[in-house]
């Protein structure tokens, strides 16, 4: 009830996140809904639907992170003074976000069921003149708790997430300034020695398992029409994105540091050091926007020159890891934004311009830009290379 009455009191862009975690969330619940149509149409291909089930995870993945960087930004369960006196403590707010993303997507899932039927034909007869009718059963009764099931996977797994994570985060607030929210990291992240050793073990994976395949070994079906490839191609080009996500937050670290090497101006300090004390917050969903954007570039080099398009479901399930993973990383930028707003006060105080506070931020997207965008690209294509064989 707490969080339904936050809700309703949220300003309208919260709202308009809490939305945009609905639509991601209904778009999930309409491809684990499609995957659950090909299996009651094709009960004699149950690899095949588990193949289509665990594609799901992807866009699955995608949306609990976009869900969870929506609740850590959301106002309604920010500590503010004498909440912890009344009860509402860490614990209690982690739970008033639980329940915020719990609304949200169950919201979406039910958008998605409805839809889902309506194409059916469940509803209000086949639109469409039945284009989708065999790729839906339709005509084929829908097993309800199976349904049922599969739309509860994403309000359950995305508001237990949401939950963790403001708990470890903001359990050891002290104060009620935004920026203690989650206290800036002193140390440099660890986490880019096994970034770059995953990239270089899936690479390698990669290189062994398309020599060795020979054209006998078991082939993993891509989804979209691209046919397949052996199984350890495809997790060597999981692994390779895997280390890309985990060594964002050690690559920002290290670029605000060589940013402000050779000696660094006004500017060069305090774009430097913002990298550094945010190498975590944005570090992480950056890492994950390059994996993205490279397993999408390798996928498009895939497909060049060949016969089979996207399908439908592959498109709509790519969008959705794009949009999502876009999302999450406008959503940390906007928390690094409000936790350093103190941090922006006392400069403006201290006689610093508003260009040069502007100049900063700019010349921080744009080492960013500098440091990740060439390696995205070079891990793409070293890492699509084995498949085009």
């Amino acid at each position: 009830m707490l969080a339904l009455r936050l809700a309703r009191g949220a300003h309208p862009l919260v709202l308009l996140r809490r939305l945009l975690v609905a639509a991601a969330s209904a778009g999930v619940g309409f491809l684990l809904l499609c995957t659950l149509g090909y299996a009651v149409g094709h009960p004699g291909e149950s690899r095949a639907a588990l193949m289509r089930l665990a594609w799901c995870a992807l866009p699955l993945a995608a949306t609990v992170h976009f869900a969870v960087a929506v609740a850590r930004t959301d106002p309604a369960t920010r500590p503010r003074p004498g909440l912890s006196a009344i009860g509402l403590g860490p614990a209690r707010l982690a739970a008033v976000a639980a329940a915020s993303t719990a609304v949200s997507c169950t919201l979406g899932s039910m958008v998605a069921l409805l839809v889902f039927l309506h194409l059916r034909g469940d509803l209000t007869g086949l639109p469409f003149d039945g284009a989708s009718a065999e790729l839906l059963a339709a005509g084929r009764p829908l097993p309800l708790a199976a349904a049922l099931t599969l739309l509860a996977i994403v309000p359950v797994v995305a508001s237990a997430a949401a939950a963790l994570a403001l708990r470890r985060s903001r359990k050891e607030v002290l104060d009620d300034d935004p920026a203690t929210a989650e206290p800036a990291a002193a140390t440099a992240p660890t986490g880019l020695p096994w970034g770059v050793a995953l990239i270089a073990l899936g690479l390698a994976v990669e290189t062994y398992a398309s020599r060795g395949s020979g054209g006998g070994a078991a082939a993993l079906p891509l989804p979209g029409g691209i046919g397949g490839g052996p199984a350890g191609v495809l997790a060597g080009w999981a692994l390779t994105a895997l280390g890309l996500a985990v060594a964002g937050p050690g690559l920002t670290h290290l670029s605000g540091r060589l940013l402000q090497t050779f000696r660094p101006g006004v500017t060069r300090l305090l774009a430097g050091r913002a990298l550094m004390d945010e190498a975590r917050r944005i570090g992480r969903p950056l890492g994950v926007a390059c994996a993205v954007a490279s397993a999408t570039i390798g996928a498009t080099r895939l497909y060049e020159g060949g016969a089979h398009p996207f399908g439908p479901l592959t498109g709509l399930g790519a969008a959705l890891v794009m949009a999502c993973t876009t999302a999450t990383l406008l959503t940390a930028a906007l928390e690094s934004r409000q936790t350093r707003v103190t941090t922006k006060d006392a400069l403006l105080r201290l006689g610093a311009s508003e260009s040069l506070l502007r100049l900063a931020v700019a010349l921080r997207a744009l080492t960013l830009l500098v440091v990740f965008a060439p390696l995205t690209w070079a891990v793409a294509e070293l890492a699509a290379l084995p498949l085009r064989r």
